[in-house]
């Protein structure tokens, strides 16, 4: 038996890869674990809380575009343009 790991999302009810699986036969089964979210230290990237909000707040139109499945194309584009 071959194990393979892929990273990804749970939204809408569904699970959604963030990366492409080569070689899985079609009705594979599968084990899902749900991790829990990891925080991320802003401090250690130089942003502090009231500029991590501000940021948030300016961003935050695009949250909607940038969360849709169809955005989900550019997930791997620098590997796909670097093979160009």
């Amino acid at each position: 038996m071959m194990l393979q790991s892929a990273e990804g999302i749970y939204r809408n009810g569904k699970i959604e890869l963030l990366e492409e699986l080569h070689n899985l036969p079609e009705g594979a089964r599968l084990i899902v674990t749900f991790l829990e979210a990891q925080d991320i230290d802003l401090s250690a990237r130089g942003i502090d809380g009231e500029t991590a909000a501000e940021l948030r707040e300016r961003l935050r139109p695009f949250a909607e575009d940038w969360d849709s499945p169809e955005m989900s194309i550019y997930d791997h584009y620098d590997d796909a343009k670097a093979r160009l």
